[in-house]
């Protein structure tokens, strides 16, 4: 189970990490089973940001569940035990495929360094390190097993970057997630009024669909045929450093997801009783 003392903790709980989001879906379905599953199964296309809300829910509760984490993992693997199919290549496939589960979380993991490195403090390699071993060990708490999964930090972006260059594809499951965030027309967030929704919604789309484009790996970027062009990095670069400078002005109830900011504030209370100790929040 993760901790306080750990780096999962102090990295994962940034609602700035929600930007990378629409990177971290099209890495995901560019797998072939993972695609697949998500055409034949997912209501993703209809209810993204539905999806997406259930999604870091379950990451939330991952992290910072204590308890509860076995739970939630055991209730994904059941969740995925019967997603098996045939995929557009006419190979049988199975949602818990290892290479195809790993690669999920293997994406989460890369995504919180990737996400920090853009919009929040780069964390120092050490840090990146000591976080993937936690990654392996939350791995094997969802099913996996040591071998799936890469030693350590320096193989596991070997292994990431030729996942990057040579198994992912261009997918109808790639197609609908850019679709689905570009789309204005998507219905509002759990907890927003439609109104709201209206006004902020065209510019959400808009946010996001600029950051996906621009922060995919520049090879699979270009294996899509999607375009990116100077005026684009410019948005992309006003965007960091406005959301670099601005997040951390925000208090902690805006900033940070509900569940991790309610584990963040029982673990100081209770650090609070330990001779010699004090919270560590970062």
């Amino acid at each position: 189970m993760l901790g306080p003392e750990s780096e999962t903790w102090h990295h994962v709980l940034d609602w700035r990490l929600l930007l990378e989001s629409g990177r971290a879906l099209l890495l995901q379905v560019a797998h072939p089973t993972v695609g697949a599953g998500v055409v034949q199964y997912s209501d993703f296309r209809k209810r993204p940001w539905q999806r997406l809300q259930r999604t870091v829910d379950s990451l939330m509760l991952i992290s910072y569940g204590g308890d509860r984490t076995a739970a939630e993992s055991a209730r994904l693997r059941e969740l995925h035990k019967d997603m098996k199919g045939i995929d557009h290549h006419g190979h049988r496939y199975h949602a818990l495929n290892p290479e195809a589960y790993w690669w999920v979380h293997a994406t989460l993991f890369e995504g919180a360094v990737h996400a920090h490195a853009n919009f929040a403090t780069p964390l120092s390699r050490e840090q990146q390190e000591r976080m993937y071993q936690e990654w392996r060990e939350v791995g094997e708490l969802l099913g996996l097993k040591p071998h799936h999964m890469p030693d350590d930090l320096a193989g596991f972006f070997g292994y990431f970057n030729g996942m990057v260059a040579d198994r992912l594809e261009d997918n109808e499951a790639v197609r609908q997630v850019l679709a689905a965030l570009a789309d204005r027309r998507s219905q509002a967030p759990p907890g927003w009024p439609e109104i709201a929704w209206r006004v902020f919604g065209p510019v959400s789309a808009d946010l996001v669909t600029a950051v996906t484009i621009g922060t995919l790996p520049e090879p699979f970027r270009n294996r899509l045929g999607l375009q990116w062009t100077r005026v684009d990095r410019v948005k992309l670069a006003a965007a960091r450093r406005a959301v670099k400078i601005g997040m951390p002005l925000l208090p902690d109830k805006v900033r940070y997801h509900p569940m991790a900011l309610a584990a963040k504030r029982a673990a100081a209370v209770k650090s609070q009783d330990v001779p010699g100790r004090s919270p560590s929040v970062r």
